[in-house]
């Protein structure tokens, strides 16, 4: 497994250098501008496109656009939100929230243009399940410009299509699993087994009805899970509202400055903040991933910059409201720096391995001062070993499982990678709360429970909607690459994958980054060229909307144009 993860570990250096990142953020600012900020036509126009005030039942589709924007957001609004927020500042300390909300920001405008390509492009000759996505854009935009160019068009299609299903069994289904397993054990000691079986037959039971039993679940359970959340949530800061000030204060200043390591956490350099911030932001709300665009294509709508407009909300919703709340939750109770949680009488002994390599013996534990240790969960220590260049300093962790011997509790640890011999200078036991458990214990801080209990229903039903939607997205993928006979062995597929991820092969913040930030990257490289070859008609078709909604053209019903008008040579 070590091997995997630092296979894993060297590719994503590669997919997520700073340049590609910067590439990102540069195509988000290029629409932005390009569109005269279009996130102001979202934030207006979008929510009465939502609330269904140019609702048209005989519209060609399958699905309302509110249905179609639940579905979406189903897939964006989860485990990112939960788990993902508390990787970011775990791994990059408190700045990295700032840049979330840049691309929460920009990818509002990223959004819009590959949601509108899609709706340009979008095959309903079946009204029950539309298809649409960037494999049809590209394949259908080249097949337009020449038919030459159908066979390359086709082409990238198959490799945004494969990219799709690379990011589908990862943070879309595996991530998803994985989280639910991990706070479910923490909290009640199920078997991560357990809670992957009951998750999967709960998906099977919603996606076995295709896309229109996707919007009605969505329809009905993104709104009641949001605002659960969102109500918790803000217990959590009026609990803790004279440290929400500073916890700003402390987002913007360590945004641009590095942050100390204290207690838990390593600490962080200011490249390594925007680094993270700026993934997790990208996995929590797929802005420029071009999945949400398979579920907004099945909208009912013959104004595809409408749809557009719409799908603009989703990284609003998801980055700069939701996430912003799980970071104060967290940032405000002080558990990402939290203290360890007991100390060692004596300094454990660091054996070698073999080259390079060193770990602990069995080490026996204290008794906690709350709770009880739980056999299975993570445990860690802080060692001085290698320049890390990702924290600025020599502190790293060793990781370890608690087990039972003899009727004591022990802890095993796992073996690290070290040139020199690591030193164990700090005797504190630290429990390991990766992803969801750290917003979980973060909401245990402000009433005791409210984690365990909230945290862990948010959790099974941000990770169930999720899921849903993406097992809906990789299907589309499968549509257009084998057709539909691939449909059912696909969701079989799917469905065993999210019970292999509850196994255990996934243990550490760090491993889990690597997993989701390779799945998510593989697609922004597939799917951000798309947008910039046919950027231009999105655009296009979204002056055209504006001048026509400004003139009155659509209060009188006025028929669209076609898109041979919208792209020929028409201004």
């Amino acid at each position: 497994m070590d091997s995997f993860n630092n296979a894993l570990s060297a590719i994503n250096a590669i997919l997520w250098h700073n340049y590609v990142l910067f590439a990102i953020v540069l195509v988000g600012l290029v629409f932005t501008l390009w569109t005269g900020f279009c996130q102001f036509r979202s934030l207006t126009h979008g929510f009465a496109v939502v609330r269904g005030k140019y609702d048209d039942p005989n519209d060609p589709g399958a699905i309302s656009h509110f249905q179609a924007l639940s579905a979406a957001l189903s897939a964006t609004v989860g485990l990112g939100n939960i788990g993902g927020v508390a990787l970011a500042i775990a791994l990059g300390g408190p700045g990295a929230v700032f840049w979330m909300w840049v691309i929460g920001l920009i990818g509002m405008a990223i959004k819009f243009t590959e949601v509108t390509l899609s709706m340009l492009y979008r095959n309903t000759d079946d009204p029950d399940n539309p298809h649409g996505g960037p494999m049809w854009v590209a394949a259908q935009g080249l097949a337009r410009r020449s038919p030459s160019l159908a066979g390359l068009g086709r082409a990238i299609g198959v490799v945004f299509c494969v990219t799709l299903l690379i990011s589908t069994t990862t943070g879309g289904n595996m991530f998803q699993a994985w989280n639910v397993a991990e706070i479910t054990r923490t909290y009640f000691g199920v078997p991560g087994i357990v809670s992957g079986v009951v998750l999967a037959t709960l998906v099977g039971l919603v996606i076995i009805g295709g896309i229109k039993r996707i919007g009605r679940v969505a329809g009905t359970l993104v709104p009641f899970m949001v605002a659960m959340y969102l109500i918790a949530g803000t217990y959590v800061l009026f609990v803790n509202a004279d440290q929400i000030p500073a916890m700003f204060g402390m987002i913007f200043r360590h945004a641009f400055s590095p942050t100390e390591a204290a207690g838990a956490f390593m600490g962080g350099t200011v490249g390594f903040a925007i680094l993270v911030g700026l993934k997790r932001a990208l996995f929590s709300n797929e802005a420029g991933q071009g999945s949400s665009p398979i579920a907004h294509s099945a909208a009912k709508t013959d104004e595809p910059v409408r749809e557009g407009v719409v799908a603009g909300l989703e990284p609003f919703i998801d980055t700069i409201v939701v996430c912003t709340f799980t970071a104060l939750v967290i940032l405000s109770s002080g558990v990402w720096n939290r203290g360890a949680e007991v100390m060692l009488p004596d300094v454990p002994r660091v054996v070698p391995v073999e080259l390079g390599q060193w770990t602990v013996p069995d080490t026996a534990l204290p008794a906690r001062e709350r709770g009880d240790w739980i056999d299975g969960n993570q445990v860690f220590m802080i060692f001085e070993g290698d320049m890390n260049a990702n924290t600025g300093n020599r502190r790293q962790r060793i990781a370890g499982t608690i087990f039972t011997e003899s009727n004591r509790k022990l802890v095993r640890f796992d073996t690290v990678a070290s040139d020199t011999r690591p030193v164990l200078n700090d005797l504190g036991i630290y429990a390991s709360y990766v992803g969801a458990s750290l917003t979980a214990r973060a909401f245990d801080t402000a009433a005791d429970g409210l984690g365990k209990y909230l945290v862990t229903i948010a959790s099974w039903l941000f990770a169930l909607s999720t899921m849903i939607s993406w097992s809906y997205y990789g299907e589309q993928g499968m549509v257009f690459l084998a057709g539909k006979k691939a449909v059912l062995p696909y969701k079989f597929a799917f469905l065993l994958l999210a019970v292999i991820a509850t196994t255990g092969f996934l243990r550490t913040d760090t491993e889990l980054d690597n997993f989701t930030g390779f799945g998510n990257a593989v697609m922004l490289f597939a799917n951000i060229p798309i947008c910039c070859l046919f950027g231009y008609q999105a655009v296009r078709a979204y002056k055209d909307y504006f001048a026509r909604l400004k003139s009155g053209a659509l209060d009188r019903n006025e028929p669209a144009p076609t898109l041979d008008e919208l792209l020929g040579d028409k201004t």
